[in-house]
């Protein structure tokens, strides 16, 4: 940098000098001797000096620009990550570009997952819509905004989420600079019930035990299954798929839907969570409640369930999206916004899987909802192996 000064500094009395000599012609003529030796001084100057000068820059500034804008990127990488505030970086869809440590924590999501899929998708149905909305407006370039939204596996705990517009030089649009402001560690609950507002990172590691805990309560689930089936009266399917879903209630998924046959399948029974009942209190009945509108829904508006039974193959989703893969009930509202799903299983129940042996006989649907842990891979394949088991016990001769 200091020598690109001296170089300008140099040249710029260069000029100076070189227009007194042009205004010198004006003078009356006289000898004209000195100012052709102060000429070709200059000239000498510019071939000496300033020439060199210019192409010891040409070759050496670039370089020196590129690398200060590598260590630029660098240092702005780097306090990025570090950033003790979660931040994200989105597009004007909240199509996840970058996320920091501080936000993978906080959303219980991995940077490397969530690169790619809409931020929006992370927070509760009711604040999806909103938070597009707010960062499509900044995308366009009409001001900062912030909003408080809810992420869906902690649906008790308030954010903060403040947008503002960046232009980086090497973008051709503008992008969403998102940072996350949980309350602080010390601040009241905002809501009853609500969980500590320190994220899981901050927290630390659940150790091991909850692993081999869930593991246990896994064989126990499946030991519980196993049972009802031996159980129930051969050639009686109603009752193999109410005692199987009895089993599974509660314990393992706060609701369980099965819908019997394929083609044309139909809805056999509905279990939800207390309170989600008629008010009866008969999940079976037909009086008005969220569990009621969805025995009542025809299993043939829901495209999960003749996806499932089509393919023969499970279905796990964790924050599912588009959030009317399963149907609407009779008022129109989207079954898994209305019932708060945070993570789905559909499961075939078919005699073998990944091979002949029957056609699909029904669809078992799990929801898990709220801020109850979402469903593994461990537990996808578990209730995998018990569909199959249930096939089995549907196809015994009475």
């Amino acid at each position: 940098m200091a020598e690109t000064e001296r170089f300008s500094e140099d040249l710029a009395d260069f000029v100076r000098r070189v227009a007194e000599l042009k205004a010198s012609r004006a003078v009356p003529s006289g000898d004209l001797r000195p100012m052709l030796d102060a000429a070709l001084f200059e000239l000498d100057h510019v071939a000496e000096r300033l020439w060199p000068g210019l192409e010891r820059l040409g070759s050496e500034g670039p370089a020196a620009g590129e690398r200060a804008a590598r260590e630029e990127q660098r240092l702005l990488r780097t306090v990025f990550q570090r950033f003790p505030l979660p931040v994200a970086l989105v597009d004007g869809e909240t199509v996840v570009r970058r996320m920091n440590p501080a936000a993978t924590d906080l959303t219980g999501v991995r940077g490397g997952y969530a690169t790619g899929r809409p931020l929006a998708g992370f927070l509760t149905p009711s604040d999806r819509s909103a938070f597009r909305s707010q960062a499509a407006a900044v995308a366009r370039g009409e001001g900062d905004r912030s909003l408080t939204v809810r992420l869906q596996h902690r649906p008790r705990l308030p954010v903060r989420a403040t947008l503002t517009g960046l232009r980086p030089g090497s973008e051709p649009r503008t992008v969403v600079l998102v940072v996350l402001q949980p309350p602080a560690a010390g601040d009241p609950p905002q809501l009853p019930g609500a969980r500590d507002a320190v994220p899981r990172g901050v927290r630390g590691r659940a150790p091991d035990l909850a692993e081999a805990t869930r593991h246990a309560e896994l064989l126990e689930l499946s030991d519980a299954v196993t049972v009802a089936l031996l159980t129930a009266p051969p050639g009686d399917r109603a009752g193999v798929l109410a005692r199987v879903a009895e089993v599974l209630h509660g314990r393992f998924a706060d609701w369980v839907i099965v819908d019997e046959g394929a083609a044309g399948p139909r809805r056999r029974t509905v279990l939800g969570p207390e309170g989600a009942a008629d008010p009866e209190g008969a999940a079976g009945s037909a009086g008005a409640g969220p569990v009621a509108d969805v025995l009542a829904q025809d299993p043939a508006d829901c495209p999960l369930v003749l996806e499932t039974a089509r393919c023969a193959a499970p279905t796990l989703q964790v924050r599912p999206d588009p959030p009317d893969s399963f149907g609407r009930d009779a008022s129109g509202a989207p079954v898994l916004v209305r019932a708060n799903v945070t993570s789905l299983l559909c499961v075939p129940l078919a005699p073998h899987a990944n091979g002949p042996g029957g056609p699909v006989l029904g669809v078992l649907s799990l929801f898990r909802t709220g801020a109850r842990l979402a469903f593994s891979m461990a537990e996808a394949r578990a209730v995998d192996v018990m569909a199959r088991h249930i096939a089995l016990a549907m196809r015994r001769p009475g």
